[in-house]
């Protein structure tokens, strides 16, 4: 009995001193360590949000040219802001809780805090899009931190891709002897893959500056012309840009223009649109959205000339029945300001067009819904009409 055991105890010892002993090998054991990732997705239940790039325009008390980026990530914000009129880039970095808190802390070139956005963010649950209102401030050490001005900021309807980017350029020209000045700002694209965006810049560039001449044209002295009072108010020129839809194959730009001559009872105003397809590189003419033949215009028309009625009643009768009826009758000359927009087509009237003066720019948003079975199936706005 006492053989057997010693046996089987010689037999277990070298097994047992194996399975304890230490790796032999040179290379280290391996190990369970996760990527910041991993554990990221381990500790939140699931994989972390990407980032969202939002694109806003607004104002900051009386500036209305205000521009701002943010990208969003969860409730980290990093981005900048400029003024058109200006153009210099600050940086911005802050946060937004899940109640829609925002701080937003703004820097100059050198790293050194210069203001403090503070505001909600809100979402519209028609269409999606961001708003952000609140107050901005100097930084808490400054010695004017309790003086605050209203801002608020709505997003663009901006979707690019790829790197590529809205930038805003900007004419400035002021002429003390022939008493103008002109200040036009118009967008570009840039840093983009897509070979088709130089012809949109362009189109764009040579649309204002064909403008910008006119308007210096206009100012050149005539030989009957009497000599321009000392002090008097003089003539300018401005042009100002909303993006209505901007993505990596359809451009839509509305232009805001007022031109004052001196002399003038007031200025004036009109608008005029860039639709571009970045598809197939060519700007767009509103017979291009439709079915060849179809009765576009009639359509477009009919609803505008009710809707123009409509928006008559809210606004004490401003827009007489007859001028509506001229001013939005189904006539090609009606419709050339126009723009695309995801949920329809944005048709702009100018100041005398369907009213007086004094009533100002009508708009009308026409609902894809309405133009569903005239537009072209093949066509650039066929994607907003399913």
């Amino acid at each position: 009995m006492l053989k057997r055991f010693l046996i089987l105890l010689l037999l277990f010892l070298p097994i047992s001193c194996k399975r304890t002993s230490p790796p032999t090998s040179s290379q280290p054991p391996p190990t369970t360590t996760q990527s910041p990732q991993s554990q990221l997705d381990h500790v939140s239940g699931g994989t972390a949000p990407a980032p969202e790039t939002k694109y806003f325009k607004g104002s900051i008390g009386t500036s209305l040219d205000l521009q701002m980026k943010l990208v969003r990530s969860g409730e980290q914000l990093t981005g900048s802001y400029f003024y058109q009129r200006i153009g210099t880039k600050i940086d911005l970095r802050g946060t937004v809780d899940k109640e829609g808190t925002l701080s937003l802390d703004e820097f100059d070139p050198s790293g050194k805090q210069t203001g403090v956005f503070k505001g909600l963010w809100r979402t519209d649950p028609t269409d999606g899009m961001v708003a952000i209102s609140g107050n901005w401030s100097k930084p808490l050490n400054d010695k004017n931190a309790d003086k605050k001005t209203a801002f608020s900021i709505h997003e663009e309807p901006i979707s690019l891709t790829g790197g590529s980017e809205i930038i805003n350029k900007q004419i400035k020209e002021s002429n003390k002897k022939l008493m103008y000045q002109i200040s036009a700002q118009y967008p570009q694209l840039t840093a983009s893959a897509n070979p088709n965006a130089e012809k949109f810049n362009q189109a764009v560039t040579a649309s204002i500056t064909k403008k910008v001449a006119g308007f210096k044209k206009e100012m050149a002295p005539q030989p009957d012309d009497e000599p321009r009072p000392e002090n008097s108010m003089g003539s300018d020129l401005s042009i100002s840009y909303d993006v209505a839809l901007a993505q990596d194959d359809l451009m839509s730009i509305d232009f805001s223009m007022s031109s004052y001559y001196q002399g003038a009872a007031h200025p004036n105003a009109f608008s005029e649109a860039i639709n571009f397809d970045l598809k197939n590189g060519k700007q767009l003419k509103l017979s291009d959205l439709f079915k060849p033949g179809a009765k576009y215009l009639a359509a477009i028309s009919s609803f505008c000339i009710n809707d123009l009625k409509k928006q008559s009643k809210e606004k004490d009768n401003m827009l007489d029945d007859s001028s509506i009826q001229s001013g939005a009758g189904p006539s090609a000359k009606n419709y050339e300001s126009w723009t695309i927009t995801k949920r329809g087509l944005g048709i702009n009237f100018d100041p005398y067009q369907v009213g007086p003066y004094a009533a100002g720019p009508q708009f009308v948003l026409v609902p894809y819904s309405v133009l569903k079975d005239l537009i072209n199936p093949d066509g650039p706005i066929a994607q907003f009409a399913k």
